[in-house]
């Protein structure tokens, strides 16, 4: 596969979930491409599936219709080099932050010396120094989720998937974890697509930003992101990014 060619690229994706009354459609038609190393957010009104759109990226579930391409193969279930971050930090709360970290590692069989310098590096990328032997009942919901974020980069995925990984927090740590989310992305030239409700958060972070309509969705704006990088919290307050977040906003709501 040449440099390039899109590392993933969805083709006339619908889903339909049977309800014994004809089915309802979450999808309709939905295509894109997403190049390597880059940063890609989704966002649209509520329950127009952009979790669903998700999971078929993961290989979780499959699609009624169309295909998912990933490295220049049909998507058909989970690969090792597509990590997930879910809404929830879903960790194990009887596992401390090194040991949840180091998981996915030991279902691979990977030696424990190599698993814990992989998983300790990480925890040094993600901000977490000091915080190795604690447990999830003593971490804050934005320490969590940077638990989930290193967990999910420590097999070294070339794709990570985000689904509204910071919906949950107080508006200051969402902030200041999507900071720390660029500056990971940065570091590790991983490929980035994002599930997000927040336009702001969506533009200041994404090389591109993809609209979704209300259900059944299809794409209805595939919008460039031209701010300068490295970007900050400050750009949220200049006319270029107003101009882009009210192109987002429009077209949800026409959409």
């Amino acid at each position: 596969m040449s440099e390039s060619a899109p590392i993933l690229t969805a083709y006339d994706l619908s889903m339909v979930y049977p309800n014994g009354d004809g089915g309802i459609q979450a999808l309709a038609g939905v295509s894109f491409t997403v190049s390597r190393q880059e940063f890609v957010c989704f966002v649209g009104p509520s329950g127009c599936g952009k979790t669903t759109l998700l999971r078929l990226l993961a290989g979780l579930i499959a699609p009624t219709y169309g295909e998912v391409v990933f490295e220049g193969k049909r998507l058909a279930q989970p690969r090792r080099r597509i990590g997930f971050v879910f809404q929830q930090a879903n960790l194990m709360p009887w596992r401390t932050v090194l040991s949840n970290i180091v998981l996915p590692l030991e279902l691979q069989q990977v030696p424990a010396r190599e698993a814990e310098d992989r998983a300790n590096n990480l925890i040094n990328l993600v901000g977490l120094n000091g915080f190795e032997t604690s447990y999830p009942c003593d971490l804050s919901g934005g320490m969590a989720q940077r638990v989930a974020i290193a967990r999910a980069l420590i097999h070294e995925p070339n794709l990570l998937l985000l689904d509204e990984p910071f919906g949950s927090l107080d508006a200051l740590t969402r902030e200041r974890m999507g900071a720390e989310l660029m500056r990971v992305w940065e570091a590790r030239t991983v490929t980035v697509v994002m599930v997000t409700h927040s336009i702001s958060e969506a533009v200041l972070l994404a090389d591109r930003v993809f609209v979704l309509s209300a259900r059944p969705a299809h794409v209805c704006l595939d919008l460039p992101i031209p701010l300068p990088r490295p970007r900050s919290l400050e750009m949220t307050h200049t006319g270029a990014f107003g101009k882009l977040a009210s192109q987002v906003r429009l077209a949800i709501e026409q959409g």
